[in-house]
C-alpha cells in the first residue's frame, strides 16, 4: 500500500485540526483511512492536488453501510467455524473444480450439501455435483475436498467481495484517491475532529537589584496530543489562537427526500365542452506600588523561625541561566481574528502519545498589586502581578505557575492577551490582611419645584459601601479595593480611584499595622417624583421650610392654594349632600304618585288625592330650591378653581 505521510498539522482551539499528507509516489491509486465519524469533516473539507503535473481522477469511498447491508446482495456468507462448508453451500448451482485425495478431481455444478440424520452423529457431510458431460450426480465426503477452484465468475466475485467486506473495519472508512499513471507529488489536506491545544506558562519572578526594574521570564509550552493511528514524525506544527467558526454537516449520510405519492386517478368519458370569447382583460407578469504579597509575608516568617538555609539551584540561576536552558524555535504570526504559533523545529510524537513544544519565553518587567474584590475574594485581598504583555505574541489562556527567589509562590490562569495588552496574573492570597465590608442604600431630598398642580422632588439616590481593612503584619500595606461601577451613578464626598476598568473603579488604601481602616466609597443618582399639591400637609410644607427647600413665599403661597382646594372640598361635600337630599325627594315623589293612581276623585279619596297633589307641589319647590342652591356652588366652585389657576401662573 502506497503511504501518504502527515507533514503538516495545525492544531486549534474549539476541537479540530488541519492536516496536510505529502509524498512523491508512483502508482494509480492511494487510500487513505478515517473513523467514521471524522468522514462529514472529510469530505467537507479534502483537497487533493499533485504538484508533479499529474491529474486526480476522482476520489471515492464506501457508501456509508453497515457490514450487513453490504452483503445483503451477496451470494457467499462464510461463518467462522465452517468456511468451506458455506462456502460450497454458497456456490450451490455453480460450476467449480473439486480437488480430492488421494489426487482424484470432479468438475461440475454443485447441487448442494446433505447432512443425513443418520449420519450427523458420525459428522459426515455430503457435496453432491453434476459432472460435466455427464447426467448422474457424484456425491463425496466433504473431508476428502483438499481445494475448490471456483469456475463460475460470479461466483468468484462475491467471495473476493465478501473477504473485503470481512477484512475492513466498520469503524473505519477508506477513501481511496485515483490518479494518472506515472510519478506524483501528492498532497491531501483536510480538517477533522482532534483534540484542542493547551498552553502551560511558566512566571519566574527577579527583584529588581541595583536600581533596575523588576524582572520576569515568561516562558510557555504547547501541550498536543496524537490520537491519530498512526506515528508523526518531523512533521511542521501549528498551533493556532482564536477561534475559527466550525461545524459539522451531514454530507457522509446518503439522504433521499421523500415524494409525494400520487395515485392513479379514476376516468370517466369527457363531455363535449364549449370555449366562450375572452373578456378585454389587462394581465400583469411578473462594537501602586508593591505591597508586601504571600511570598514576601512567607518569606518572612521563615526567617523569623528559621536560620538561613542553603537557596534552591534554581534561586541561584538567573533569568538568563535559565532562558537559555530551553531552545525556542517558535514564529508568532498575525493571522487577522487568529494568532498562529508556527513551530520552527521538525516534531516527532508517537502514536497514543501526547507532547508538549516550547513556543514562549520573554522578559517583562512587572509590579505587585494587592487587589481585592469580594466577588472574587469575600475575606482578603489577592497578589496580583502585573505585567504588559511586550512578547509580540497573542497568549492563549491558559495556567500558569508562578515562582519567586527559586519557590513556588503560587498559581493563576492567563487570560487571553493579545499583543500591547496589560496582563493580570493574581497568584496567591494575602492572610495578613482581613477584609469586610457593608452596604446601605438612602433616599435623600434635592430640591422642589412646583409643576403646575403638581410639586416635584428632586432626590438623591445614595448608595454608601463601606470596606474595613485590618492589617495584621508588621509593616504598612497598600491595597487597591475594586469597587463595582453602577451605571448612571456618580461619586461624592470619596476619594478619587487611581484606575477605572469598564466595570470597576479602584480605589488606593494604606492599611497600617495593627490599626482598623476604613473606606467609605459613596455614589448617588438624581431621580424623580412628583405629588399633588393639594394632598401636601401643613407639617410637611413646615419641614421643607425648615430644611430651606422653600422659602417663605412660595411656602405661604402653597397654605393659601392649600386653603382653597379646602374651601372646594368644602363645596364638594355640600354638593353631594344637595344630591343626597335631591333622590330623597325623587322616591317620595315616586311614592306620592303611586299612592294616587289607586284612589278616585270623589269622598274622602278624593279629599286625600288633594293632600298627595299639594306634598308634590310642595317637593317641586324643594328641587327648584336645590337646584339653585347647587348652582351657586358650582359658581363658587370655579371662581375658586380660577383663583388657583391665577396663584399657580404667579408661583415659582
Amino acid at each position: 500500500m502506497i503511504n501518504l505521510p502527515i507533514t503538516h498539522m495545525t492544531l486549534y482551539k474549539h476541537g479540530v485540526g488541519f492536516f496536510e499528507r505529502r509524498a512523491n509516489l508512483t502508482g494509480e491509486q492511494v487510500e487513505l483511512s478515517f473513523r467514521v465519524e471524522e468522514m462529514n469533516d472529510i469530505l467537507k473539507s479534502l483537497t487533493v492536488i499533485d504538484w508533479g503535473g499529474g491529474q486526480v481522477l476522482g476520489i471515492d469511498y464506501a457508501t456509508p453501510q453497515s457490514r450487513q447491508e453490504l452483503l445483503q446482495g451477496c451470494s457467499i456468507r462464510l461463518e467462522d467455524t465452517r468456511s468451506l462448508r458455506d462456502l460450497l453451500a454458497g456456490l450451490r448451482g455453480r460450476r467449480i473444480h473439486l480437488l480430492l485425495d488421494p489426487d482424484e478431481s470432479l468438475t461440475g455444478l454443485v447441487v448442494g450439501l446433505d447432512e443425513p440424520p443418520e449420519r450427523q452423529a458420525m459428522g459426515t457431510t455430503l457435496v453432491s455435483l453434476l459432472q460435466d458431460k455427464a447426467e448422474h450426480v457424484q456425491v463425496v465426503e466433504l473431508a476428502r475436498v483438499q481445494g475448490v477452484e471456483i469456475l463460475d465468475e460470479r461466483g468468484a466475485a462475491d467471495l473476493r467481495f465478501f473477504l473485503e467486506t470481512a477484512l475492513g473495519q466498520e469503524d473505519y472508512r477508506k477513501v481511496t484517491i485515483r490518479l494518472t499513471p506515472g510519478e506524483h507529488e501528492l498532497s491531501a489536506s483536510y480538517i477533522a475532529p482532534a483534540p484542542t491545544w493547551r498552553v502551560s506558562y511558566r512566571l519566574v519572578l527577579e527583584s529588581g537589584k541595583n536600581g533596575r526594574e523588576p524582572r520576569a521570564l515568561l516562558l510557555g509550552w504547547g501541550i498536543f496530543d496524537n490520537r491519530l493511528e498512526e506515528d508523526l514524525e518531523s512533521i511542521s506544527l501549528s498551533l493556532v489562537a482564536g477561534m475559527p467558526i466550525s461545524f459539522i454537516y451531514d454530507l457522509y449520510t446518503p439522504f433521499t427526500p421523500e415524494r409525494p405519492e400520487v395515485k392513479e386517478e379514476a376516468r370517466v368519458a369527457a363531455a363535449p365542452v364549449e370555449f366562450k370569447e375572452a373578456a378585454l382583460d389587462t394581465y400583469s407578469r411578473g462594537g501602586m506600588g508593591a505591597g508586601m504579597g504571600l511570598g514576601q509575608a512567607m518569606s518572612t516568617m521563615m526567617r523569623m523561625a528559621e536560620a538561613p538555609a542553603p537557596a534552591p539551584a534554581m534561586a541561584r540561576a538567573s533569568l538568563e541561566d535559565i532562558a537559555a536552558a530551553q531552545t525556542i524555535a517558535t514564529q508568532g504570526e498575525d493571522l487577522g481574528e487568529l494568532f498562529q504559533y508556527r513551530i520552527q523545529t521538525p516534531v516527532t510524537v508517537g502514536r497514543g502519545r501526547s507532547a508538549m513544544v516550547p513556543v514562549l519565553s520573554s522578559y517583562l518587567n512587572y509590579r505587585k498589586d494587592l487587589i481585592y474584590n469580594a466577588a472574587k475574594m469575600p475575606n482578603n485581598p489577592v497578589a496580583t502581578l502585573r505585567l504588559k504583555n511586550e512578547t509580540g505574541l497573542t497568549l492563549e489562556r491558559g495556567p500558569v505557575t508562578v515562582l519567586e527567589d527559586g519557590e513556588y509562590v503560587g498559581e493563576a490562569v492567563l487570560s487571553f492577551t493579545i499583543a500591547g495588552t496589560e496582563m493580570m496574573i493574581p497568584y496567591a492570597v494575602e492572610l495578613g490582611v482581613q477584609m469586610g465590608e457593608h452596604s446601605r442604600q438612602s433616599r435623600e431630598l434635592h430640591a422642589l419645584h412646583i409643576k403646575g398642580v403638581y410639586l416635584q422632588f428632586e432626590e438623591w439616590d445614595i448608595r454608601v459601601k463601606v470596606y474595613r481593612m485590618q492589617n495584621t503584619t508588621g509593616e504598612p500595606i497598600k491595597v487597591l479595593i475594586e469597587h463595582p461601577r453602577t451605571a448612571n451613578y456618580e461619586l461624592f464626598d470619596s476619594p478619587a480611584p487611581v484606575e477605572e476598568t469598564t466595570n470597576t473603579l479602584r480605589f488606593e488604601t494604606t492599611v497600617n499595622p495593627q490599626v482598623k481602616t476604613v473606606l467609605q466609597v459613596q455614589e448617588r443618582k438624581l431621580m424623580w417624583r412628583q405629588e399633588e399639591l393639594r394632598k401636601q400637609s401643613h407639617q410637611a410644607l413646615q419641614k421643607y421650610l425648615k430644611q430651606g427647600l422653600l422659602d417663605r413665599r412660595v411656602h405661604d403661597q402653597i397654605v393659601k392654594l392649600l386653603m382653597l382646594y379646602d374651601t372646594i372640598a368644602d363645596y364638594e361635600k355640600q354638593l353631594k349632600q344637595l344630591e343626597e337630599e335631591r333622590k330623597k325627594i325623587y322616591e317620595s315623589q315616586k311614592q306620592i304618585q303611586d299612592n294616587m293612581g289607586a284612589l278616585s276623585q270623589t269622598g274622602k279619596e278624593g279629599a286625600l288625592r288633594t293632600r298627595y297633589v299639594e306634598q308634590l307641589e310642595t317637593s317641586e319647590e324643594q328641587l327648584k330650591t336645590l337646584s339653585q342652591r347647587e348652582n351657586e356652588l358650582k359658581a363658587t366652585i370655579q371662581q375658586v378653581e380660577t383663583e388657583i389657576d391665577a396663584r399657580l401662573k404667579e408661583m415659582k
